[in-house]
């Protein structure tokens, strides 16, 4: 499987989870079978607020999961209508979420739960 998660940099597996998935300055991807990491610049940095584009951020990259420190409704519809599952981050790290994630502990995120993380100061 093929799970992405929105970071503040570059660090590998130690990377840790940003607070939000638009505005995340990369994404990691982990291919869980093959165990190869790859780092993706958010290509979808400056975009307008509530008009994240998931495709354009992942650089055209697949994954099958997300893991978000938050994310607004608008891209959890996206990322659904990709077939992509979006999960609340339970740890600081990738490799910690990853762990998780392998136990079925992190939280599946609706457009009911989008911006849990924000509540009160979340424009979405």
């Amino acid at each position: 499987m093929k799970v992405g998660f929105a970071v503040q940099g570059n660090d590998g597996v130690e990377s840790r989870v940003y607070d939000h998935f638009g505005s995340a300055p990369a994404f990691i991807i982990v291919d869980t079978e093959r165990k190869d990491v790859l780092t993706v610049n958010n290509q979808d940095l400056h975009h307008v607020h509530g008009a994240c584009n998931p495709i354009m951020a992942l650089d055209g990259k697949s994954v099958e999961a997300m893991v978000v420190g938050g994310i607004g409704a608008g891209a959890i519809t996206k990322l659904n209508a990709m077939g992509v599952k979006v999960y609340a981050a339970g740890a600081p790290t990738v490799k910690e979420n990853l762990e998780l994630l392998t136990q079925n502990k992190l939280e599946e995120l609706s457009i009911n739960s989008a911006c849990r993380a924000h509540q009160g100061e979340c424009g979405h």
